[in-house]
């Protein structure tokens, strides 16, 4: 038993797929395969330490200390970061920010925390 649809026409039990259409044998009607619909991707949702849901603009404080690559010192916990960019998830970063002290920088979601 296959599933291919029965033909509009005849309602021809016999049809058969030919590239892009359906081809009925018994009254030769011919239509087009139905594309899959694509499902639209959910919107990630980005949740700081607390749970909290993190949007574009907000502004986060540091819950912990951070060793960064290539500096002497480290970004200390309580650090302000204001006006967050959310993006694409890159080794668990998923926070672009502007650090005072540091520059622009990727964070974690889970080092961090809603504020005000």
């Amino acid at each position: 038993m296959t599933n291919l649809p029965k033909c509009p026409q005849c309602s021809s039990d016999y049809t058969y797929e030919d590239g892009a259409l359906y081809i009925c044998p018994e009254c030769g009607h011919e239509w087009a395969i139905e594309a899959k619909e694509e499902s639209e991707p959910t919107p990630t949702v980005v949740k700081d330490a607390h749970g909290n849901i993190l949007q574009d603009g907000d502004s986060v404080t540091i819950v912990k200390d951070i060793k960064v690559k290539g500096s002497s010192t480290a970004l200390k916990a309580g650090v302000k970061v204001k006006n967050i960019r959310l993006v694409d998830e890159v080794n668990g970063h998923n926070i672009e920010a502007k650090v005072p002290g540091f520059g622009s920088m990727m964070l974690k979601s889970e080092i961090v925390k809603k504020s005000n």
